[in-house]
């Protein structure tokens, strides 16, 4: 199981992003996380912002870090708070707060037991713990439409993959400035609340197009059903939308932002180019855990 996956040639972010099937496989990873946010919308406070990306994918690797033999080991509030200013992520008072939201909404909970009772050892829930397994799995099902590889049926059957695989992609991705700090194209969707999810909805709206047109149209978009669907003021969305259509990146055919909404070049290959990161590290991450699994097999034999 182990050998095919390693034998493929690895995906680099220059591959993935110049590849036929990335725009299909855009699209596919954007209805994906759709569909997660639509069936588990308070699970939206994980991911609500970029910045909250960045967040919880730290909280889910010290999380699943944890070692059997270390009870200390895992979630701290002092490391995740020290991670996190690391990044420039959000103040150590923005942090401290996240950790007590996830609290009280249940997608975290403190570690019993634990030895000494100065410190408290956090871990996720299984309904936290589900939501990330899907949205790693999604990204391994688009990796094997670029390769034809099995990564995700291999994920799925081992769980040790995702627990190994997730805190070494989100090591590599809060590390590298083109995820960490986005284009600011899209920068100024993706540092809003939920504005992330508006990019996925337009990508998701992509029909088959010209990646050379200076603009591809998207149909008709309006804010009112934006902010209905993703629960975004209107205020917010307005902000949103109006800097980039001052710099000619998106607009309508007819005045008052009314017809169909075209997208332009610029706007979606900074947007590829940005995800074909994310979909990099996934395939490092994926390699590195079967190399691990594959090296722990063969001493245990």
């Amino acid at each position: 199981m182990f050998n095919r996956a390693q034998a493929m040639p690895q995906l680099t972010r220059a591959s993935i992003a110049a590849h036929a099937l990335f725009p299909a496989i855009e699209k596919q990873i954007a209805r994906h996380l759709i569909t997660i946010h639509n069936e588990t919308p308070r699970l939206s406070r994980l991911k609500a912002s970029h910045r909250k990306w960045l967040m919880t994918h730290a909280m889910f690797a010290l999380s699943l870090s944890r070692r059997d033999d270390d009870p200390m080991s895992g979630l701290t509030a002092t490391r995740f708070i020290e991670i996190v200013m690391r990044l420039a992520a959000a103040s150590r008072n923005t942090a401290t707060a996240y950790l007590a939201e996830l609290l009280a909404y249940k997608f975290l909970r403190e570690v019993p037991d634990v030895p000494d009772r100065r410190v408290r050892v956090f871990e996720t829930t299984e309904v936290a713990n589900a939501a990330m397994k899907r949205w790693f799995n999604g990204h391994m099902a688009c990796l094997d439409r670029l390769d034809g590889g099995n990564r995700e049926a291999t994920t799925i059957a081992d769980p040790r993959i995702f627990k190994l695989g997730q805190p070494i992609a989100a090591g590599i991705l809060v590390a590298d400035p083109l995820w960490r700090d986005p284009p600011d194209t899209i920068g100024h969707f993706l540092w809003s609340d939920l504005g992330g999810m508006v990019l996925h909805d337009l990508i998701a709206r992509l029909g088959e197009f010209d990646r050379a047109a200076p603009r591809t149209p998207v149909g008709p978009v309006t804010l009112a059903e934006l902010s209905e669907i993703y629960m975004i003021s209107a205020t917010n969305l307005k902000r949103m939308f109006k800097k980039a259509e001052s710099e000619d990146l998106l607009g309508w055919d007819l005045p008052r932002r009314r017809g169909n909404l075209w997208l332009s070049q610029r706007f979606i290959e900074d947007y590829f180019t940005w995800q074909s990161a994310k979909f990099a590290a996934l395939d490092v991450a994926y390699r590195e855990s079967l190399q691990q699994l594959t090296i722990e097999q063969d001493a245990a034999a």
